[in-house]
């Protein structure tokens, strides 16, 4: 097919239309369609190439691992990365970094006040953790009611509502902050894990020859009283995987201090018996400038 052809097909495609349709959208599809043309072209992609790259992600879509897929590419990262510099360029103050959400949240946990054994029903299947701190703004002035929506996997590797084996909303709850803007919750030091093997995300892994481990991580997302709410994760010093993160989420100020606690006095009400690991971090939170900014949202619960 010659480069004439090429362009006579991509101008059809990109300026055929009954409807003035969405301006937008048209110029978006039009750059995805022309550059896909020109992979197709570039690399000489055979048919059975190209037909089996459907399939893949059809395979991809039914297995509702899109939202892996995209951060282990590193788009999900990429998003972050351009809210930053918006920041920047707005020189807007700086509170806890971003980080990704990755693809396993699920809304409306359990509410709790202040504090929550967050491992109920785990009891015993790790290194014990508590994990403390406060909702500030940029300026250290406490955030109180904040919202704390906390979750992270069981001790292996998997999360509820995604694994058949788990009740619903095992190790996900909400903590509302007290009037200092205090939050507090009992768990365990959670591992890292792995893309799912046989899967279409393990299968695409293995060509491009790259793991899909990501290291042990905690993910919040902390928002209340008109601040920009902030979607972030901390990561646990040690593992192997800190600094070579399959979705490229580990970022400085993220990596907390583990802190060996001899005694479970004053951690009585969260059923502390016995030597614990405490983890101290406040999340600092941005004004926001709109309504939006200031709404705890899912990437799943993003307009369409």
């Amino acid at each position: 097919m010659s480069e004439l052809d090429i362009h006579q097909l991509l101008d059809l495609v990109n300026t055929r239309q009954v409807e003035p349709g969405d301006e937008r959208v048209r110029a978006i599809t039009a750059r995805i369609v022309g550059d896909l043309f020109q992979t197709i072209d570039q690399f000489d992609v055979k048919p059975d190439e190209f037909w089996a790259a459907i399939k893949w992600l059809t395979r991809l879509g039914q297995a509702d691992m899109w939202g892996l897929v995209s951060a282990g590419l590193g788009f999900d990262r990429l998003l972050d990365i351009r809210e930053d510099e918006a920041d920047r360029a707005a020189r807007r103050a700086q509170g806890t970094p971003r980080a990704i959400e990755g693809p396993l949240y699920i809304g409306g946990a359990p509410l709790h006040q202040h504090e929550v054994k967050l491992d109920e029903g785990n009891e015993g299947k790790g290194q014990p953790l508590v994990m403390e701190g406060r909702v500030l703004d940029v300026h250290g002035n406490p955030v109180a009611n904040a919202l704390v929506d906390v979750w992270h996997c069981n001790e292996l590797g998997r999360y509820s509502h995604f694994d058949p084996d788990q009740p619903d909303y095992n190790l996900r709850r909400r903590i509302q902050t007290n009037a200092d803007g205090a939050y507090r919750f009992r768990s365990f030091l959670p591992p890292g894990y792995a893309i799912p093997p046989n899967s279409p995300v393990s299968e695409l892994f293995a060509l491009l020859g790259r793991h899909g481990n990501r290291p042990a991580h905690i993910h919040f997302i902390v928002s209340g009283s008109g601040k920009r709410a902030l979607t972030t994760q901390i990561n646990i010093p040690g593992d192997t995987f800190l600094d070579d993160d399959f979705a490229f989420a580990t970022r400085d100020g993220l990596v907390v201090e583990l802190e060996p606690v001899p005694s479970a006095a004053g951690y009585e009400s969260l059923g502390v018996t016995g030597p614990f690991t405490r983890v101290r971090f406040d999340f600092r939170l941005q004004d926001a400038l709109s309504e939006a900014e200031a709404t705890p949202a899912s990437r799943y619960d993003s307009a369409t």
